[in-house]
């Protein structure tokens, strides 16, 4: 039994906001939905949950239309960036409230607000008002009246935007253990974060401006994404993307750079291509090849990711470790041809690395 979108199209006030999209969705899997901002994820939720009117096309569940069932009607779950709560009600309360409205016997209500509030780790505040709580306690609220409900389908929209780091981290440890026991139930989570679409998904879907792009497990997605785009979505950095040709068994870049063709391209003919490369597999090293001026340095927690230009264009390259490096340094790397991608003029994918050749 699933969730099936054929052929969906959302327009607002002449704004497309969704574009033909279809996908099939199962009970009992979680599924990330990746894409940067206004890629359509928020709008793809608002029509699941009946908020937002489709154009045309269909959506199902269960082999049963819903696209024109009432919100109330369609048993759905939410739960939003901004974490909604009863700020008069104490916790217990907050998790009861659609219980009760629903219709739930009294010793059925306890028993779920209990066994949620112990999923979330919040027993020892089920009788505090949650005013008095922090931003992450008051998400786990939130997210224990949701699966409480045990509703046919759970939207989670970028829960955990809003928080910091660390309990961003430890939320996401413990999110996939809580959705582990939904077994009738299909989860649709939408996030921007690639780590956190790859960590939490059973599948991931990424979107772009209303458009599916492609669908497939964490592994598929990132090892053989469909195009350019996916691929650049789907790293953090994104992939870098250069281009060159291929001609008498050498890969022929910008500035005469040149390497022998790797055994995943030997089928490519003569011509132009674009070619893309992970961070982590370009190696900053002294004693590199290829010459590169720094423009800018970010550390993100053990990382440095060094922004440079070259003579293939610009670059960012990924290592371990805190750095520091001046705008304007002239560095070296080297590249790797076995760990490239390539891909036609047009931007899809036409030759993939193998996975153990990908950053060495």
């Amino acid at each position: 039994m699933s969730l099936i979108a054929k052929n969906i199209s959302v327009e607002v006030d002449s704004v497309q906001h969704l574009s033909d999209l279809s996908f099939e969705m199962s009970r009992g899997r979680l599924y990330t939905v990746l894409g940067r901002t206004m890629a359509g994820k928020t709008s793809l939720f608002r029509v699941i949950s009946g908020l937002l009117k489709i154009d045309s096309g269909d959506l199902t569940l269960d082999d049963k239309s819903i696209k024109d069932e009432m919100i109330w009607r369609r048993d759905v779950a939410m739960v939003y960036q901004q974490f909604i709560n009863y700020p008069h009600l104490n916790v217990s309360q907050n998790i009861a409230f659609p219980l009760k409205k629903a219709g739930l016997k009294k010793g059925e209500v306890e028993l779920r607000v209990h066994e949620y509030l112990a999923k979330v780790g919040m027993m020892e505040f089920k009788d505090r008002k949650v005013s008095e709580l922090s931003g992450g306690q008051q998400q786990r609220v939130a997210l224990a009246r949701a699966l409480a409900r045990k509703s046919n389908i759970l939207l989670l929209d970028e829960p955990l935007v809003n928080l910091d780091y660390k309990l961003r981290e430890q939320l996401r440890e413990e999110f996939k253990s809580l959705f582990s026991d939904q077994g009738n139930v299909v989860v649709l989570y939408a996030t921007t974060d690639p780590a956190e679409a790859m960590m939490l998904g059973d599948e991931v879907l990424i979107m772009h401006e209303g458009k599916l792009l492609q669908k497939g497990t964490p592994q598929e997605v990132f090892e053989n994404p469909k195009s350019t785009l996916v691929a650049q979505i789907i790293n953090d950095p994104p992939m870098n993307i250069f281009q060159g040709s291929i001609s008498v068994g050498n890969i022929n870049l910008p500035g005469g750079v040149s390497f022998d063709v790797p055994s995943h391209m030997t089928h490519l003919n003569s011509g132009d291509y674009l070619f893309g490369t992970v961070s982590p597999a370009i190696m900053l090293n002294h004693q590199g090849s290829l010459p590169a001026t720094v423009t800018y340095e970010e550390v993100s927690g053990s990382e440095s990711f060094i922004y440079v230009d070259s003579k293939i264009g610009p670059l960012v390259i990924q290592i371990a470790g805190i750095h520091s490096f001046r705008i304007g340094e002239n560095v070296a790397f080297n590249l790797n041809p076995e760990s490239f991608y390539v891909f036609d003029l047009g931007g899809q994918t036409i030759g993939t690395p193998s996975r153990r050749k990908m950053i060495k």
